[in-house]
C-alpha cells in the first residue's frame, strides 16, 4: 500500500512527467469573451417571442434569455411581467385578471398592476393590506411588429431603443406580404445563428432537401465578409459547381433533371444569377445575399423575396426558431404569394429544409472546434457580436 502511494505521488520517480497529447483546433471561445458568456443571449435587444394572435386575456408563459415571463393582453395592449409571484414563487402565468389592468396570482390573490408591476391588492388580506405598494414584480417593454409580440430584455435597467431601429430597413415603409413559422428547438441559439450564416453547410447538408430538388447547389465557393452599417455580408467572388478531389474523385450536385447552373458569379440568391429582381430588393443593393446583424438576425435575399431568421434565446440548451418570408407586394398579388406560401413554401422551406438545420443545431457540440477556410463567416460574426456588445455597454454605462 505504501509502495502504491509512493508511485502515485511521484516520490522517488526521476522520470519526466508524461506529456498530454495536444488537441487540435480551438479549445474554447476565450477570444470572444462576450460571445462566450452569451449562452442565454445578448441583453439590451428586442426579441420576437410569439405571434400576436396567440396573446389574449389569458396569461401566456414564455422564457427569454433565461428569464421566465408572463404575457397578457389588456385593453388591446400586451404586457410582460416576470413570471413569479414574490410571495411563494408561484408562476403568475397560472393566474388571471380579476380586475382590469391587473394580473392576480392563483395562490393567494396577490394582484399586480400590469403597467408597472406594483402590488395593488391582496385579495386574501382584505382591502387594507399593508403590503400593498411595497412589493413589485419586474415588467418588460413590449411592442408588436410583423404580426409578432416583441419583448425587450434590458442589459442594465436602461430604456429600450425603438424596435424599428433594430428591424431590417427594408421592412419599414414598404408594403409586403408575410408568412412565417415559430417553433421551439433544442440546441443553443448561437449554434442556430452560426448555422444560418455558415458559408459551407448549405451546399452539402441541403443537397437532399425537396426545396432544392430541381436546383443544383455549388460544390465550393470563394467568399469574403463585407461589413456595411450594422450588418455583415457574405460576398461570393467565385462559385464552383463541381470539382475533382485528388485521390477521391469528382463531386457535383448537377443532375439531368436539375436546371443548368450559370457560368457567372452571382450575389443574390444561392443557386444562380436571376433574370428578374424585385424592384424593392434591387433598390437596396445588398452586397451579398446572406447578411447578419445583432442580436442574431439573419437575412437571405432572393430575387423575388427575402427570408429572415431570428434566433431567440430561451436558455443555454433551447431557442426559438422564428422564420419569416416576405414578398414585397400588395393587393391581389399578395393573395397569390400567401396561397403559394401556405400550399408549398411553409412545408418545403420552413419545414423540411429548415428541419435539416434544426437537426445539425441539436447535435452540434462546440467548442472545442477545428475551423476551416469557409468559417470566416463564423469568426466575423463572433467579432461583430463582441464589438457591438462593447459599444452597447459604453452607451449605457454598464460594466
Amino acid at each position: 500500500m505504501t509502495e502504491l502511494d509512493s508511485s502515485v505521488s511521484g516520490a522517488g520517480d526521476t522520470r519526466a512527467p508524461a506529456r498530454r497529447p495536444k488537441r487540435p483546433g480551438r479549445q474554447d471561445w476565450s477570444s470572444w469573451p462576450e460571445y462566450n458568456a452569451a449562452a442565454t443571449g445578448f441583453r439590451g435587444y428586442w426579441y420576437p417571442v410569439t405571434w400576436s394572435s396567440h396573446v389574449n386575456g389569458k396569461p401566456l408563459a414564455v422564457t427569454l434569455c433565461g428569464e421566465k415571463i408572463a404575457l397578457v393582453r389588456d385593453n388591446g395592449k400586451v404586457h410582460a411581467l416576470h413570471d413569479r409571484c414574490p410571495h411563494r414563487g408561484v408562476p403568475l402565468s397560472f393566474g388571471d385578471q380579476q380586475f382590469p389592468g391587473t394580473l392576480s396570482c392563483p395562490y393567494h390573490g396577490w394582484t399586480f398592476r400590469l403597467g408597472d408591476g406594483e402590488l395593488c391588492a391582496v385579495i386574501t388580506d382584505g382591502p387594507e393590506s399593508r403590503i400593498c405598494g411595497k412589493v413589485r414584480v419586474q415588467t418588460y417593454p413590449v411592442d408588436e411588429r410583423l404580426g409578432m409580440v416583441w419583448v425587450y430584455v434590458p442589459l442594465a435597467g436602461e430604456e429600450p431603443h425603438s424596435l424599428d431601429s433594430q428591424l431590417p430597413e427594408e421592412l419599414l415603409g414598404n408594403s409586403f406580404m408575410l408568412g412565417g413559422r415559430i417553433e421551439p428547438r433544442t440546441g443553443n441559439w448561437r449554434f442556430a445563428c452560426e448555422n444560418g450564416f455558415d458559408e459551407g453547410h448549405a451546399k452539402y447538408l441541403h443537397r437532399t432537401s425537396l426545396w432544392r430538388l430541381f436546383k443544383p447547389m455549388p460544390t465550393w465557393n470563394i467568399t469574403r465578409i463585407v461589413p456595411e452599417g450594422r450588418w455583415i455580408y457574405r460576398v461570393q467572388d467565385e462559385v464552383h459547381w463541381e470539382a475533382d478531389f485528388p485521390g477521391v474523385g469528382r463531386w457535383t450536385t448537377k443532375r439531368w433533371w436539375k436546371f443548368q447552373p450559370p457560368k457567372e458569379t452571382f450575389n443574390l440568391g444561392n443557386t444562380g444569377k436571376p433574370k428578374k429582381v424585385d424592384p424593392v430588393i434591387e433598390s437596396y443593393g445588398f452586397p451579398g445575399f446572406a447578411s447578419l446583424a445583432m442580436p442574431g438576425m439573419l437575412r437571405i435575399a432572393y430575387p423575388g423575396f427575402i427570408h429572415y431568421e431570428f434566433y431567440v434565446p430561451v436558455d443555454a440548451d433551447h431557442h426559438q426558431y422564428v422564420g419569416v418570408m416576405v414578398n414585397f407586394t400588395e393587393g391581389w398579388k399578395s393573395l397569390g404569394f400567401y396561397a403559394k406560401y401556405l400550399g408549398a413554401i411553409r412545408w418545403l422551406f420552413h419545414g423540411q429544409f429548415s428541419g435539416q438545420d434544426a437537426w445539425m443545431v441539436d447535435v452540434t457540440d462546440a467548442p472545442p472546434e477545428k475551423l476551416y477556410r469557409p468559417d470566416v463567416s463564423l469568426t466575423a460574426w463572433r467579432t461583430l457580436a463582441e464589438e457591438e456588445t462593447a459599444k452597447k455597454r459604453a452607451e449605457i454605462g454598464a460594466k
